[in-house]
């Protein structure tokens, strides 16, 4: 894997062997009202990251699929289930140099806090957005539950 731009990645597929070139994206699940999603864009847009408001729709779909990943594929159905409970972030194909520039620029912006924010990774590749929400969820809940006071 190497990068050939600011907002792209080339990499090989483990499958194919072949070499395809990715895109800087950022997919937004529950996108907040207008306002401060406006200002999410406004952030995002000096970095020419890539921002896709996933429709509630395509939750069904695997994060990869969502993603562009070629080697994923989509599956038919429509979800028709509840909306997340709130907004989610997942960074798909940002070095570790760009994530830490997007999410400082979504901190300066005001538009957050957002809790739920997860990389794409081989392994959450193939979960739906219900589903990784509920693994942040649980993640985040176990990690801010209050601790026992010292005696």
């Amino acid at each position: 894997m190497f990068y050939n731009s600011k907002s792209t990645i080339v990499c090989k597929s483990i499958i194919t062997g072949v070499y395809i070139i990715m895109k800087e994206t950022i997919l937004l699940f529950n996108a907040p009202e207008r306002e401060t999603l406006l200002k999410i864009e406004m952030a995002l847009f000096p970095l020419h990251i890539r921002l896709k408001k996933v429709p509630l729709k395509d939750y069904c779909q695997p994060l990869g699929v969502l993603a562009g990943v070629k080697d994923m594929e989509a599956v038919t159905e429509e979800y028709n289930g509840p909306e997340l409970p709130g907004t989610m972030f997942v960074f798909c194909f940002l070095n570790e140099n760009r994530l830490n520039q997007a999410l400082a620029a979504l901190r300066k912006s005001g538009a957050g806090p957002f809790p739920y924010k997860a990389v794409l990774t081989p392994v959450n590749s193939s979960w739906t957005a219900p589903g990784c929400f509920s693994e942040i969820r649980r993640e985040h809940e176990a990690l801010h539950r209050e601790q026992p006071a010292d005696k």
